[in-house]
Protein backbone atom coordinates (compact mmCIF):
# COMPACT_ATOMS: atom_id res chain seq x y z
CA UNK A 1 0.00 0.00 0.00
CA UNK A 2 1.13 3.80 -1.14
CA UNK A 3 2.39 5.61 1.50
CA UNK A 4 -0.51 8.61 0.37
CA UNK A 5 -3.01 5.68 0.09
CA UNK A 6 -5.64 5.67 3.35
CA UNK A 7 -5.64 2.89 5.58
CA UNK A 8 -8.64 0.94 5.52
CA UNK A 9 -10.70 1.15 9.06
CA UNK A 10 -13.13 -1.86 8.47
CA UNK A 11 -11.52 -5.35 7.28
CA UNK A 12 -13.68 -8.44 6.40
CA UNK A 13 -11.79 -12.09 6.42
CA UNK A 14 -13.85 -15.20 4.45
CA UNK A 15 -12.11 -17.75 4.05
CA UNK A 16 -12.57 -21.00 2.86
CA UNK A 17 -11.80 -23.89 0.61
CA UNK A 18 -13.24 -22.55 -2.52
CA UNK A 19 -13.56 -25.60 -3.86
CA UNK A 20 -15.03 -24.26 -6.66
CA UNK A 21 -15.73 -20.92 -5.28
CA UNK A 22 -19.53 -20.91 -6.13
CA UNK A 23 -22.47 -18.21 -6.39
CA UNK A 24 -23.76 -18.25 -2.77
CA UNK A 25 -19.67 -17.40 -2.02
CA UNK A 26 -20.21 -14.35 -3.85
CA UNK A 27 -23.57 -13.59 -2.35
CA UNK A 28 -22.08 -13.54 1.25
CA UNK A 29 -18.96 -11.65 -0.08
CA UNK A 30 -21.48 -8.87 -1.42
CA UNK A 31 -23.79 -8.64 1.32
CA UNK A 32 -20.54 -8.12 4.10
CA UNK A 33 -19.51 -5.47 2.11
CA UNK A 34 -22.65 -3.91 1.97
CA UNK A 35 -23.67 -5.09 5.23
CA UNK A 36 -20.78 -4.15 7.22
CA UNK A 37 -19.84 -0.85 4.85
CA UNK A 38 -15.95 -2.56 4.60
CA UNK A 39 -13.44 -1.25 3.13
CA UNK A 40 -11.71 -4.40 2.16
CA UNK A 41 -12.74 -8.15 1.92
CA UNK A 42 -9.59 -10.47 2.52
CA UNK A 43 -10.60 -13.58 0.36
CA UNK A 44 -8.47 -16.09 1.88
CA UNK A 45 -8.34 -19.57 0.18
CA UNK A 46 -7.62 -22.20 2.80
CA UNK A 47 -3.97 -23.71 2.47
CA UNK A 48 -3.89 -26.96 4.75
CA UNK A 49 -7.62 -27.74 5.16
CA UNK A 50 -6.28 -29.69 8.75
CA UNK A 51 -10.05 -30.24 9.39
CA UNK A 52 -11.23 -31.75 5.99
CA UNK A 53 -11.11 -35.38 5.68
CA UNK A 54 -10.34 -35.25 2.08
CA UNK A 55 -7.80 -33.79 -0.56
CA UNK A 56 -8.54 -30.29 -1.40
CA UNK A 57 -7.88 -29.31 -5.11
CA UNK A 58 -4.61 -28.17 -6.03
CA UNK A 59 -3.94 -24.70 -4.51
CA UNK A 60 -3.07 -22.84 -8.00
CA UNK A 61 -6.34 -24.38 -9.33
CA UNK A 62 -8.37 -22.86 -6.30
CA UNK A 63 -6.37 -19.58 -6.02
CA UNK A 64 -7.54 -19.19 -10.01
CA UNK A 65 -10.48 -19.73 -9.90
CA UNK A 66 -11.17 -17.54 -6.50
CA UNK A 67 -9.74 -15.02 -8.47
CA UNK A 68 -11.87 -15.49 -11.34
CA UNK A 69 -14.82 -15.41 -9.07
CA UNK A 70 -14.14 -12.28 -7.11
CA UNK A 71 -12.55 -10.18 -10.04
CA UNK A 72 -15.16 -7.72 -10.27
CA UNK A 73 -16.64 -7.53 -6.79
CA UNK A 74 -15.69 -3.99 -5.28
CA UNK A 75 -13.25 -3.53 -2.08
CA UNK A 76 -12.54 -8.09 -2.77
CA UNK A 77 -9.17 -8.69 -2.84
CA UNK A 78 -8.31 -12.55 -2.99
CA UNK A 79 -5.44 -12.83 -0.70
CA UNK A 80 -3.50 -15.92 -0.61
CA UNK A 81 -1.56 -15.70 3.02
CA UNK A 82 -2.90 -18.92 3.80
CA UNK A 83 -1.52 -20.56 1.24
CA UNK A 84 1.67 -18.61 1.43
CA UNK A 85 1.79 -20.52 4.95
CA UNK A 86 3.53 -23.61 5.77
CA UNK A 87 1.79 -26.23 8.03
CA UNK A 88 -1.89 -26.32 8.84
CA UNK A 89 -4.22 -23.35 7.88
CA UNK A 90 -5.95 -21.46 10.75
CA UNK A 91 -7.68 -18.02 10.68
CA UNK A 92 -6.45 -17.14 13.42
CA UNK A 93 -2.80 -16.82 12.26
CA UNK A 94 -4.41 -15.40 9.05
CA UNK A 95 -6.26 -12.58 11.54
CA UNK A 96 -3.24 -12.61 13.23
CA UNK A 97 -1.24 -11.31 10.41
CA UNK A 98 -3.74 -8.75 9.14
CA UNK A 99 -3.78 -7.01 12.50
CA UNK A 100 -0.39 -6.46 12.39
CA UNK A 101 -0.38 -5.27 9.00
CA UNK A 102 -3.50 -2.57 10.24
CA UNK A 103 -3.48 -2.03 14.08
CA UNK A 104 -5.94 0.40 13.48
CA UNK A 105 -8.36 -1.61 11.85
CA UNK A 106 -11.76 -2.82 13.01
CA UNK A 107 -12.07 -6.66 11.62
CA UNK A 108 -14.61 -8.87 10.88
CA UNK A 109 -14.77 -12.56 10.26
CA UNK A 110 -17.75 -13.62 7.72
CA UNK A 111 -18.97 -16.79 7.58
CA UNK A 112 -22.04 -19.20 6.57
CA UNK A 113 -24.16 -20.29 9.10
CA UNK A 114 -22.82 -23.99 9.09
CA UNK A 115 -19.76 -22.69 10.25
CA UNK A 116 -20.45 -20.55 12.66
CA UNK A 117 -22.56 -23.81 14.22
CA UNK A 118 -18.97 -24.87 14.71
CA UNK A 119 -16.87 -22.23 15.78
CA UNK A 120 -15.91 -23.20 19.38
CA UNK A 121 -14.21 -25.89 17.94
CA UNK A 122 -12.16 -23.56 15.85
CA UNK A 123 -7.75 -23.47 16.59
CA UNK A 124 -7.84 -20.50 19.13
CA UNK A 125 -11.51 -19.32 18.56
CA UNK A 126 -11.71 -17.13 21.88
CA UNK A 127 -9.20 -15.29 20.23
CA UNK A 128 -10.62 -14.61 17.23
CA UNK A 129 -13.69 -13.26 19.13
CA UNK A 130 -11.70 -11.18 20.81
CA UNK A 131 -10.20 -9.50 17.94
CA UNK A 132 -12.53 -9.17 15.36
CA UNK A 133 -16.77 -8.97 15.48
CA UNK A 134 -18.23 -12.35 13.93
CA UNK A 135 -20.55 -11.77 10.99
CA UNK A 136 -22.60 -14.86 10.01
CA UNK A 137 -25.34 -15.17 7.40
CA UNK A 138 -28.47 -16.22 8.38
CA UNK A 139 -30.02 -19.49 8.90
CA UNK A 140 -32.32 -20.29 6.89
CA UNK A 141 -36.37 -19.59 8.92
CA UNK A 142 -36.97 -23.46 9.27
CA UNK A 143 -33.65 -23.73 11.12
CA UNK A 144 -33.97 -21.09 13.37
CA UNK A 145 -37.33 -22.42 14.58
CA UNK A 146 -37.31 -23.42 18.40
CA UNK A 147 -33.21 -21.99 18.60
CA UNK A 148 -31.62 -19.43 20.15
CA UNK A 149 -30.04 -16.90 17.94
CA UNK A 150 -26.69 -17.48 19.35
CA UNK A 151 -27.03 -20.96 20.87
CA UNK A 152 -23.31 -21.87 18.97
CA UNK A 153 -21.01 -19.24 20.88
CA UNK A 154 -20.49 -18.02 24.41
CA UNK A 155 -22.37 -14.51 23.98
CA UNK A 156 -19.95 -13.83 26.87
CA UNK A 157 -16.56 -13.92 24.22
CA UNK A 158 -17.90 -13.16 20.89
CA UNK A 159 -19.76 -10.07 19.26
CA UNK A 160 -21.91 -11.37 16.17
CA UNK A 161 -23.69 -9.65 13.72
CA UNK A 162 -26.39 -11.47 11.18
CA UNK A 163 -26.14 -10.70 7.50
CA UNK A 164 -29.45 -10.61 5.48
CA UNK A 165 -29.27 -12.30 1.76
CA UNK A 166 -31.24 -14.46 0.29
CA UNK A 167 -31.16 -18.35 0.73
CA UNK A 168 -29.10 -19.91 -2.07
CA UNK A 169 -29.39 -23.26 -1.48
CA UNK A 170 -25.43 -24.48 -3.37
CA UNK A 171 -23.01 -26.97 -1.60
CA UNK A 172 -19.28 -27.31 -3.54
CA UNK A 173 -19.96 -31.14 -2.92
CA UNK A 174 -22.90 -31.16 -5.06
CA UNK A 175 -21.09 -29.10 -7.61
CA UNK A 176 -18.23 -31.21 -7.88
CA UNK A 177 -20.70 -34.17 -8.06
CA UNK A 178 -22.44 -32.27 -10.80
CA UNK A 179 -19.23 -31.36 -12.76
CA UNK A 180 -18.60 -35.45 -12.89
CA UNK A 181 -21.95 -35.94 -14.35
CA UNK A 182 -21.39 -33.21 -17.35
CA UNK A 183 -24.75 -31.45 -16.00
CA UNK A 184 -25.52 -28.03 -16.00
CA UNK A 185 -23.82 -25.30 -13.98
CA UNK A 186 -24.93 -21.76 -15.04
CA UNK A 187 -26.86 -21.79 -11.76
CA UNK A 188 -24.14 -22.21 -9.48
CA UNK A 189 -20.85 -21.11 -10.82
CA UNK A 190 -19.98 -17.97 -12.84
CA UNK A 191 -19.04 -18.22 -16.41
CA UNK A 192 -15.57 -17.70 -15.71
CA UNK A 193 -15.24 -20.42 -13.42
CA UNK A 194 -17.17 -22.99 -15.60
CA UNK A 195 -14.73 -22.38 -18.25
CA UNK A 196 -11.89 -22.45 -16.17
CA UNK A 197 -12.88 -26.05 -14.64
CA UNK A 198 -13.82 -27.24 -18.17
CA UNK A 199 -10.51 -26.00 -19.54
CA UNK A 200 -8.45 -27.78 -16.94
CA UNK A 201 -10.58 -30.43 -16.42
CA UNK A 202 -11.18 -30.08 -12.82
CA UNK A 203 -13.75 -32.35 -10.82
CA UNK A 204 -14.04 -34.92 -13.47
CA UNK A 205 -14.03 -38.03 -11.40
CA UNK A 206 -16.86 -39.48 -8.63
CA UNK A 207 -13.86 -39.19 -6.16
CA UNK A 208 -16.11 -38.16 -2.84
CA UNK A 209 -15.26 -34.54 -1.73
CA UNK A 210 -17.15 -32.90 1.11
CA UNK A 211 -17.55 -28.95 1.63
Amino acid sequence: MGLNQPQPNRIGLFGGAFDPPHLAHRALAEAAIDQLQLDALHVLPTGDAWHKPRGLSAANHRLAMTQLAFADLAHAQVDPLEMQRTGPSYTVDSLAALRSRFPQASFFVVMGADQAANFTTWHRWTEIAQWAQLAVADRPLEQQAGSAPHEWHNPELTRCVHLRLPLIPLSATDIRSRCAKGLSLDDALSPAVIQYIQQNHLYTDQHDRSL
